[in-house]
Protein backbone atom coordinates (compact mmCIF):
# COMPACT_ATOMS: atom_id res chain seq x y z
CA UNK A 1 0.00 0.00 0.00
CA UNK A 2 1.38 3.52 -1.03
CA UNK A 3 2.39 5.75 1.80
CA UNK A 4 -0.36 8.11 3.45
CA UNK A 5 0.04 11.16 5.02
CA UNK A 6 -2.22 13.49 6.86
CA UNK A 7 -1.29 17.44 8.33
CA UNK A 8 -1.92 18.66 11.72
CA UNK A 9 -2.22 22.32 11.61
CA UNK A 10 -3.46 24.59 14.12
CA UNK A 11 -5.34 27.65 15.07
CA UNK A 12 -2.14 29.68 16.42
CA UNK A 13 0.98 29.06 17.61
CA UNK A 14 1.78 26.71 20.82
CA UNK A 15 -1.72 25.09 21.02
CA UNK A 16 -0.02 21.46 21.07
CA UNK A 17 0.26 20.43 17.89
CA UNK A 18 4.27 18.95 18.37
CA UNK A 19 3.27 16.95 21.18
CA UNK A 20 0.17 15.56 19.68
CA UNK A 21 1.84 14.50 16.74
CA UNK A 22 5.00 12.73 18.98
CA UNK A 23 2.11 11.30 20.99
CA UNK A 24 0.32 10.01 17.59
CA UNK A 25 3.70 9.10 16.49
CA UNK A 26 4.11 6.99 19.13
CA UNK A 27 0.43 5.29 18.94
CA UNK A 28 0.73 4.63 15.46
CA UNK A 29 3.77 2.28 16.17
CA UNK A 30 2.41 0.72 18.52
CA UNK A 31 -0.11 -0.55 15.96
CA UNK A 32 2.50 -1.64 13.23
CA UNK A 33 3.31 1.20 11.32
CA UNK A 34 6.27 2.47 10.17
CA UNK A 35 5.89 6.60 10.93
CA UNK A 36 7.96 9.23 9.85
CA UNK A 37 6.90 13.21 11.14
CA UNK A 38 7.69 16.05 8.78
CA UNK A 39 7.22 19.90 9.87
CA UNK A 40 8.06 21.42 6.37
CA UNK A 41 8.84 24.69 8.10
CA UNK A 42 10.01 25.66 11.98
CA UNK A 43 10.96 28.48 13.85
CA UNK A 44 13.02 27.65 17.07
CA UNK A 45 16.47 27.82 18.48
CA UNK A 46 15.97 24.98 20.29
CA UNK A 47 17.81 22.20 17.46
CA UNK A 48 19.24 19.35 17.43
CA UNK A 49 21.96 17.53 15.53
CA UNK A 50 21.03 14.64 13.01
CA UNK A 51 23.37 11.52 12.12
CA UNK A 52 23.51 12.72 8.96
CA UNK A 53 25.39 15.51 9.94
CA UNK A 54 22.93 18.50 10.01
CA UNK A 55 20.26 20.25 12.28
CA UNK A 56 16.53 20.10 12.93
CA UNK A 57 14.10 21.37 15.34
CA UNK A 58 14.02 19.87 18.73
CA UNK A 59 10.45 18.93 18.43
CA UNK A 60 11.20 16.92 15.12
CA UNK A 61 14.15 14.82 16.56
CA UNK A 62 11.34 14.19 20.03
CA UNK A 63 8.95 12.85 17.41
CA UNK A 64 11.75 10.63 15.40
CA UNK A 65 12.45 9.02 18.90
CA UNK A 66 8.57 8.46 19.58
CA UNK A 67 8.29 7.02 15.95
CA UNK A 68 11.13 5.10 16.99
CA UNK A 69 13.56 6.03 14.33
CA UNK A 70 17.15 8.04 14.16
CA UNK A 71 16.13 12.20 13.23
CA UNK A 72 17.18 13.25 9.68
CA UNK A 73 17.11 16.60 8.08
CA UNK A 74 14.55 15.56 5.63
CA UNK A 75 11.97 15.49 8.92
CA UNK A 76 12.35 19.54 9.20
CA UNK A 77 13.78 20.76 5.73
CA UNK A 78 13.47 24.83 6.57
CA UNK A 79 14.36 25.43 9.70
CA UNK A 80 14.54 29.68 10.75
CA UNK A 81 16.97 30.37 13.87
CA UNK A 82 15.63 33.61 15.28
CA UNK A 83 18.57 36.10 15.44
CA UNK A 84 16.28 39.23 16.12
CA UNK A 85 13.10 40.33 16.03
CA UNK A 86 12.63 40.51 12.46
CA UNK A 87 15.74 38.37 11.30
CA UNK A 88 16.90 34.70 10.98
CA UNK A 89 19.37 32.05 10.24
CA UNK A 90 17.80 29.63 7.63
CA UNK A 91 18.60 26.60 7.93
CA UNK A 92 17.27 24.37 4.61
CA UNK A 93 17.83 19.92 4.63
CA UNK A 94 19.97 20.58 7.50
CA UNK A 95 22.39 23.30 6.57
CA UNK A 96 22.77 27.01 7.09
CA UNK A 97 21.27 28.65 3.86
CA UNK A 98 21.65 31.69 5.02
CA UNK A 99 20.00 34.98 6.52
CA UNK A 100 17.21 37.65 5.77
CA UNK A 101 15.06 39.71 7.55
CA UNK A 102 11.69 38.89 7.14
CA UNK A 103 9.54 40.60 4.60
CA UNK A 104 12.95 39.34 2.72
CA UNK A 105 12.21 35.81 3.48
CA UNK A 106 8.45 36.08 2.17
CA UNK A 107 10.21 36.44 -1.11
CA UNK A 108 12.38 33.44 -0.73
CA UNK A 109 10.03 30.84 0.32
CA UNK A 110 9.05 29.84 -3.09
CA UNK A 111 12.56 28.95 -3.54
CA UNK A 112 12.60 26.68 -0.92
CA UNK A 113 9.29 25.18 -1.80
CA UNK A 114 11.08 22.62 -4.28
CA UNK A 115 13.73 21.53 -0.95
CA UNK A 116 10.19 21.03 0.65
CA UNK A 117 8.66 18.34 -1.44
CA UNK A 118 11.70 16.61 -2.18
CA UNK A 119 12.46 15.94 1.81
CA UNK A 120 8.37 15.30 2.35
CA UNK A 121 8.53 12.51 -0.80
CA UNK A 122 11.49 10.89 0.66
CA UNK A 123 9.44 10.66 4.12
CA UNK A 124 6.92 8.91 2.34
CA UNK A 125 9.16 6.31 0.15
CA UNK A 126 10.35 5.19 3.84
CA UNK A 127 6.27 5.50 5.74
CA UNK A 128 3.57 3.84 5.54
CA UNK A 129 2.22 7.00 7.27
CA UNK A 130 3.60 10.40 7.25
CA UNK A 131 2.55 12.74 10.11
CA UNK A 132 3.28 16.55 9.21
CA UNK A 133 3.22 19.12 11.48
CA UNK A 134 1.92 22.59 10.41
CA UNK A 135 3.59 25.81 12.04
CA UNK A 136 2.12 28.90 13.48
CA UNK A 137 -1.70 29.77 12.55
CA UNK A 138 -3.68 27.96 9.62
CA UNK A 139 -5.73 31.25 9.10
CA UNK A 140 -2.55 33.68 8.80
CA UNK A 141 -4.05 35.08 5.35
CA UNK A 142 -1.07 38.19 5.15
CA UNK A 143 1.26 35.59 5.31
CA UNK A 144 -0.40 32.76 2.35
CA UNK A 145 1.11 34.12 -0.79
CA UNK A 146 3.97 31.51 -1.42
CA UNK A 147 3.25 29.96 1.90
CA UNK A 148 5.28 26.31 2.62
CA UNK A 149 4.45 25.78 6.08
CA UNK A 150 0.62 25.57 6.24
CA UNK A 151 -1.98 25.80 3.48
CA UNK A 152 0.68 26.03 0.88
CA UNK A 153 2.28 22.98 1.38
CA UNK A 154 -0.90 20.93 2.35
CA UNK A 155 -1.97 21.93 -1.45
CA UNK A 156 1.06 21.39 -3.00
CA UNK A 157 1.26 18.14 -1.36
CA UNK A 158 -2.20 17.07 -1.35
CA UNK A 159 -2.16 15.97 2.19
CA UNK A 160 -5.45 16.44 4.15
CA UNK A 161 -5.37 18.42 7.24
CA UNK A 162 -6.89 18.27 10.93
CA UNK A 163 -6.92 21.36 12.28
CA UNK A 164 -6.24 21.96 16.28
CA UNK A 165 -7.30 24.55 18.34
CA UNK A 166 -6.49 25.42 21.95
CA UNK A 167 -9.16 25.29 24.73
CA UNK A 168 -7.17 25.82 27.56
CA UNK A 169 -6.13 30.03 25.92
CA UNK A 170 -10.14 30.56 25.74
CA UNK A 171 -12.40 31.03 22.59
CA UNK A 172 -11.74 27.83 20.90
CA UNK A 173 -14.98 27.83 18.51
CA UNK A 174 -14.55 31.09 17.38
CA UNK A 175 -10.95 30.27 16.97
CA UNK A 176 -11.90 27.02 14.76
CA UNK A 177 -15.25 28.64 13.20
CA UNK A 178 -12.93 31.67 12.58
CA UNK A 179 -10.38 29.74 10.57
CA UNK A 180 -13.10 28.24 8.11
CA UNK A 181 -14.30 31.66 7.79
CA UNK A 182 -11.12 33.52 6.48
CA UNK A 183 -9.67 31.30 4.77
CA UNK A 184 -9.77 30.51 1.06
CA UNK A 185 -12.75 27.99 -0.02
CA UNK A 186 -10.29 25.33 -1.77
CA UNK A 187 -8.09 25.95 1.67
CA UNK A 188 -11.32 25.00 3.75
CA UNK A 189 -11.80 22.47 2.06
CA UNK A 190 -8.43 20.83 2.03
CA UNK A 191 -9.10 20.19 6.05
CA UNK A 192 -10.81 17.30 6.68
CA UNK A 193 -11.61 17.57 10.82
CA UNK A 194 -10.65 18.77 14.00
CA UNK A 195 -9.33 18.15 17.81
CA UNK A 196 -9.88 20.16 20.48
CA UNK A 197 -6.59 20.61 22.67
CA UNK A 198 -6.17 21.05 26.67
CA UNK A 199 -9.28 19.89 27.86
CA UNK A 200 -9.48 20.80 31.77
CA UNK A 201 -12.27 20.18 34.02
CA UNK A 202 -15.83 17.53 32.67
CA UNK A 203 -15.42 17.02 28.84
CA UNK A 204 -19.41 16.53 28.85
CA UNK A 205 -19.48 20.30 28.87
CA UNK A 206 -18.14 21.12 25.79
CA UNK A 207 -19.71 18.41 23.83
CA UNK A 208 -22.57 20.94 22.86
CA UNK A 209 -19.20 23.46 21.51
CA UNK A 210 -18.10 20.01 19.73
CA UNK A 211 -21.22 19.83 17.76
CA UNK A 212 -21.24 23.45 16.78
CA UNK A 213 -17.71 23.24 15.14
CA UNK A 214 -18.41 20.51 13.36
CA UNK A 215 -22.34 21.71 11.43
CA UNK A 216 -20.65 25.22 11.30
CA UNK A 217 -17.32 24.19 9.13
CA UNK A 218 -18.21 20.34 7.85
CA UNK A 219 -15.07 18.78 9.85
CA UNK A 220 -14.98 15.36 11.28
CA UNK A 221 -14.94 15.59 15.16
CA UNK A 222 -11.72 13.60 16.28
CA UNK A 223 -11.12 14.11 19.39
CA UNK A 224 -11.41 16.77 22.58
CA UNK A 225 -8.15 15.70 24.50
CA UNK A 226 -7.69 16.52 28.38
CA UNK A 227 -4.83 18.36 29.32
CA UNK A 228 -1.68 15.94 29.81
CA UNK A 229 0.41 17.08 32.25
CA UNK A 230 3.49 14.58 31.78
CA UNK A 231 4.22 17.33 28.70
CA UNK A 232 6.48 19.26 31.34
CA UNK A 233 8.99 15.59 30.68
CA UNK A 234 9.61 16.27 27.38
CA UNK A 235 11.85 19.22 25.92
CA UNK A 236 9.70 22.00 24.53
CA UNK A 237 9.91 23.40 21.14
CA UNK A 238 9.75 27.25 22.11
CA UNK A 239 11.35 29.51 24.72
CA UNK A 240 8.03 31.02 25.20
CA UNK A 241 7.06 27.72 26.40
CA UNK A 242 9.40 28.07 29.18
CA UNK A 243 7.44 30.94 30.91
CA UNK A 244 4.43 28.31 30.80
CA UNK A 245 5.66 25.55 32.38
CA UNK A 246 5.62 25.52 35.89
CA UNK A 247 9.01 25.58 37.82
CA UNK A 248 9.23 22.47 40.50
CA UNK A 249 10.52 23.68 43.69
CA UNK A 250 11.79 21.76 46.84
CA UNK A 251 15.42 20.50 46.22
CA UNK A 252 18.27 21.37 48.25
CA UNK A 253 20.41 22.51 44.82
CA UNK A 254 19.86 25.49 43.66
CA UNK A 255 20.29 26.24 39.88
CA UNK A 256 19.51 29.27 38.22
CA UNK A 257 19.25 29.74 34.10
CA UNK A 258 18.82 33.46 33.25
CA UNK A 259 16.39 33.11 29.89
CA UNK A 260 18.20 35.00 27.47
CA UNK A 261 16.46 36.57 24.49
CA UNK A 262 17.94 34.42 22.24
CA UNK A 263 18.41 31.00 24.40
CA UNK A 264 19.10 28.30 22.32
CA UNK A 265 19.18 24.30 23.25
CA UNK A 266 17.73 25.16 26.52
CA UNK A 267 16.77 21.15 26.81
CA UNK A 268 20.09 20.94 27.79
CA UNK A 269 18.93 21.92 31.62
CA UNK A 270 15.54 19.51 31.30
CA UNK A 271 17.49 16.70 32.70
CA UNK A 272 18.77 18.77 35.89
CA UNK A 273 14.69 19.86 36.44
CA UNK A 274 13.89 16.45 36.58
CA UNK A 275 16.06 15.91 39.50
CA UNK A 276 14.21 15.52 42.73
CA UNK A 277 17.11 17.41 44.97
CA UNK A 278 17.47 19.93 42.09
CA UNK A 279 15.08 23.51 42.17
CA UNK A 280 15.96 24.60 38.84
CA UNK A 281 14.94 28.50 38.33
CA UNK A 282 14.20 29.83 34.94
CA UNK A 283 15.35 33.56 35.45
CA UNK A 284 12.86 35.92 34.15
CA UNK A 285 14.53 38.87 32.20
CA UNK A 286 14.65 41.75 34.07
CA UNK A 287 14.50 40.91 37.19
CA UNK A 288 17.63 40.30 39.64
CA UNK A 289 19.04 36.74 39.59
CA UNK A 290 17.91 34.95 43.05
CA UNK A 291 20.25 33.35 44.97
CA UNK A 292 21.97 29.90 43.18
CA UNK A 293 24.25 27.12 44.25
CA UNK A 294 25.40 27.07 40.84
CA UNK A 295 24.38 29.67 37.43
CA UNK A 296 24.19 28.02 34.33
CA UNK A 297 24.93 29.90 31.00
CA UNK A 298 22.87 28.73 28.12
CA UNK A 299 23.15 28.13 24.35
CA UNK A 300 22.32 31.41 21.97
CA UNK A 301 21.69 31.92 18.75
CA UNK A 302 23.28 35.70 19.26
CA UNK A 303 25.76 35.52 21.83
CA UNK A 304 26.58 39.51 21.51
CA UNK A 305 23.18 40.59 21.68
CA UNK A 306 22.53 38.26 24.73
CA UNK A 307 25.47 39.78 26.36
CA UNK A 308 24.27 43.08 25.78
CA UNK A 309 20.75 42.30 27.13
CA UNK A 310 22.60 40.20 30.33
CA UNK A 311 24.04 43.52 30.88
CA UNK A 312 20.90 45.77 30.53
CA UNK A 313 19.36 43.80 33.09
CA UNK A 314 22.06 43.67 35.65
CA UNK A 315 22.47 39.68 35.39
CA UNK A 316 26.59 40.56 35.01
CA UNK A 317 26.87 42.31 38.13
CA UNK A 318 24.54 39.40 39.85
CA UNK A 319 26.82 36.80 38.35
CA UNK A 320 30.04 38.74 39.28
CA UNK A 321 29.34 38.86 42.64
CA UNK A 322 27.91 35.00 42.79
CA UNK A 323 31.56 34.21 41.57
CA UNK A 324 33.08 36.21 44.29
CA UNK A 325 31.05 34.70 46.97
CA UNK A 326 32.94 31.50 46.04
CA UNK A 327 30.12 29.83 44.00
CA UNK A 328 30.45 27.69 40.78
CA UNK A 329 29.06 29.13 37.29
CA UNK A 330 28.87 27.19 33.83
CA UNK A 331 28.63 27.91 30.77
CA UNK A 332 27.26 26.36 27.76
CA UNK A 333 28.15 26.34 23.80
CA UNK A 334 27.04 30.47 23.70
CA UNK A 335 27.41 30.84 27.31
CA UNK A 336 31.32 29.51 27.21
CA UNK A 337 31.39 32.50 25.29
CA UNK A 338 29.90 35.28 27.19
CA UNK A 339 32.22 33.93 29.61
CA UNK A 340 35.21 34.65 28.54
CA UNK A 341 37.43 38.25 27.90
CA UNK A 342 35.97 38.60 24.41
CA UNK A 343 33.99 37.36 21.22
CA UNK A 344 34.43 39.18 17.99
CA UNK A 345 32.53 38.87 14.82
CA UNK A 346 34.21 40.36 12.48
CA UNK A 347 32.45 38.55 9.19
CA UNK A 348 29.20 40.24 10.67
CA UNK A 349 27.81 36.45 11.14
CA UNK A 350 25.25 37.38 13.94
CA UNK A 351 24.95 41.16 13.25
CA UNK A 352 27.18 44.25 13.08
CA UNK A 353 30.61 43.41 12.63
CA UNK A 354 32.79 44.32 15.57
CA UNK A 355 34.03 42.88 18.75
CA UNK A 356 32.89 43.37 22.80
CA UNK A 357 34.11 42.35 25.83
CA UNK A 358 32.95 39.55 27.60
CA UNK A 359 32.33 38.40 31.57
CA UNK A 360 36.33 38.34 31.66
CA UNK A 361 35.55 35.17 33.92
CA UNK A 362 37.66 32.82 31.64
CA UNK A 363 40.93 33.69 30.27
CA UNK A 364 39.29 32.56 26.78
CA UNK A 365 38.80 34.83 23.86
CA UNK A 366 35.83 33.59 20.88
CA UNK A 367 35.61 34.45 17.16
CA UNK A 368 33.00 33.76 14.99
CA UNK A 369 33.24 32.13 11.52
CA UNK A 370 30.69 31.25 9.21
CA UNK A 371 31.51 27.58 9.25
CA UNK A 372 28.89 25.60 11.48
CA UNK A 373 30.18 22.38 13.51
CA UNK A 374 27.24 20.18 13.84
CA UNK A 375 28.56 16.62 14.90
CA UNK A 376 27.28 13.96 17.65
CA UNK A 377 30.08 13.57 19.73
CA UNK A 378 31.04 10.96 23.09
CA UNK A 379 33.93 10.66 25.13
CA UNK A 380 34.59 11.29 28.96
CA UNK A 381 34.53 14.45 31.33
CA UNK A 382 38.45 14.90 32.81
CA UNK A 383 37.22 16.06 35.88
CA UNK A 384 36.68 12.51 36.92
CA UNK A 385 36.39 10.34 34.12
CA UNK A 386 32.83 9.89 33.65
CA UNK A 387 31.80 8.81 30.11
CA UNK A 388 29.09 11.59 28.15
CA UNK A 389 27.54 11.63 24.72
CA UNK A 390 25.98 14.68 23.54
CA UNK A 391 27.07 16.99 20.50
CA UNK A 392 28.12 20.23 19.22
CA UNK A 393 26.41 22.94 17.32
CA UNK A 394 28.37 26.28 17.32
CA UNK A 395 29.93 28.96 15.11
CA UNK A 396 32.93 30.25 16.18
CA UNK A 397 36.37 29.17 17.89
CA UNK A 398 37.39 29.65 21.46
CA UNK A 399 41.16 30.13 22.82
CA UNK A 400 43.42 31.51 25.64
CA UNK A 401 44.67 30.21 28.32
CA UNK A 402 42.15 28.83 30.68
CA UNK A 403 41.91 26.07 27.28
CA UNK A 404 44.83 24.50 28.80
CA UNK A 405 42.49 22.87 31.85
CA UNK A 406 39.96 21.70 29.53
CA UNK A 407 36.17 20.19 30.30
CA UNK A 408 35.96 16.96 28.55
CA UNK A 409 38.05 14.56 26.22
CA UNK A 410 36.57 13.17 23.30
CA UNK A 411 36.59 10.18 21.96
CA UNK A 412 38.69 10.98 18.68
CA UNK A 413 41.37 12.85 20.91
CA UNK A 414 40.46 16.23 20.89
CA UNK A 415 39.71 17.93 24.29
CA UNK A 416 36.83 20.95 24.45
CA UNK A 417 36.48 23.72 27.11
CA UNK A 418 37.61 25.39 29.20
CA UNK A 419 38.23 25.97 33.26
CA UNK A 420 39.41 28.95 35.43
CA UNK A 421 42.34 28.66 37.69
CA UNK A 422 40.28 28.60 40.71
CA UNK A 423 38.15 25.98 39.58
CA UNK A 424 34.88 27.95 39.54
CA UNK A 425 34.27 28.62 36.52
CA UNK A 426 33.88 25.79 33.44
CA UNK A 427 32.64 26.69 29.58
CA UNK A 428 32.13 23.85 27.27
CA UNK A 429 31.10 23.60 23.67
CA UNK A 430 28.99 20.48 24.56
CA UNK A 431 25.13 20.06 24.20
CA UNK A 432 23.59 17.40 25.83
CA UNK A 433 26.15 16.40 29.12
CA UNK A 434 22.92 16.20 31.52
CA UNK A 435 20.97 14.12 29.37
CA UNK A 436 23.67 11.10 30.18
CA UNK A 437 23.14 9.63 34.05
CA UNK A 438 26.48 8.98 34.60
CA UNK A 439 27.50 12.87 33.52
CA UNK A 440 24.57 14.16 35.63
CA UNK A 441 25.24 12.43 38.63
CA UNK A 442 28.66 13.26 38.71
CA UNK A 443 28.24 16.84 37.99
CA UNK A 444 25.82 16.67 41.23
CA UNK A 445 28.16 14.72 43.37
CA UNK A 446 31.03 17.69 42.48
CA UNK A 447 28.19 20.09 43.93
CA UNK A 448 27.35 18.84 47.14
CA UNK A 449 24.41 16.75 45.97
CA UNK A 450 23.76 13.43 45.83
CA UNK A 451 22.07 11.73 42.61
CA UNK A 452 18.76 10.14 42.73
CA UNK A 453 19.74 7.60 39.82
CA UNK A 454 17.16 8.85 37.91
CA UNK A 455 16.77 7.06 34.21
CA UNK A 456 16.44 10.18 32.24
CA UNK A 457 15.88 8.57 28.67
CA UNK A 458 13.70 5.84 30.51
CA UNK A 459 11.89 9.53 31.69
CA UNK A 460 10.84 10.08 28.51
CA UNK A 461 10.42 6.88 26.68
CA UNK A 462 7.78 6.35 29.55
CA UNK A 463 6.15 9.44 28.93
CA UNK A 464 5.67 8.93 25.18
CA UNK A 465 3.83 5.74 26.25
CA UNK A 466 1.86 7.44 28.25
CA UNK A 467 1.46 9.97 26.09
CA UNK A 468 -0.21 7.57 22.90
CA UNK A 469 -2.12 5.99 25.39
CA UNK A 470 -3.52 9.42 26.45
CA UNK A 471 -4.32 10.09 22.58
CA UNK A 472 -5.66 6.48 21.97
CA UNK A 473 -8.64 7.08 24.52
CA UNK A 474 -9.67 10.72 23.18
CA UNK A 475 -8.92 10.73 20.00
CA UNK A 476 -10.45 8.59 17.10
CA UNK A 477 -6.84 6.99 15.68
CA UNK A 478 -9.13 4.67 13.30
CA UNK A 479 -11.20 7.42 11.54
CA UNK A 480 -8.07 9.79 11.07
CA UNK A 481 -5.78 7.20 9.86
CA UNK A 482 -8.93 6.62 6.78
CA UNK A 483 -8.48 10.34 6.59
CA UNK A 484 -5.65 10.22 5.67
CA UNK A 485 -4.33 9.86 1.96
Amino acid sequence: MAARAIMFQGTGSNVGKSLLVAGLARACVKRGLVVRPFKPQNMSNNAAVTPDGGEIGRAQALQARAAGIAPSVHMNPVLLKPQSETGAQIVVQGRVFGNAGARDYQARKCDLLPHVLDSFGRMKAQADIVLVEGAGSASEVNLRAHDIANMGFARAADVPVVLIGDIDRGGVIAALVGTHTVIEPDDARQIVGFIVNRMRGDPTLFASGMEFIAQRTGWAALGLVPFFDGARALPAEDAYDLAERPQRAGGSLRIVVPVLPRIANFDDLDPLGAEPGVTLVMAEPGKPLPPADLIVLPGSKATIADLAALRAWGWDIDILAHHRQGRPVLGLCGGYQILGRSIADPDGIEGPAGAVAGLGLLEVDTVLTADKRLVEVQGHSLADGKPFHGYEMHMGRTDGPDTARAVVAFADGRRDGAASADGLVTGTYVHGLFADDAQRAAWLTRLGSTASGLDHGHLIEATLDALAAHLEKHIDIDRLLTLAR
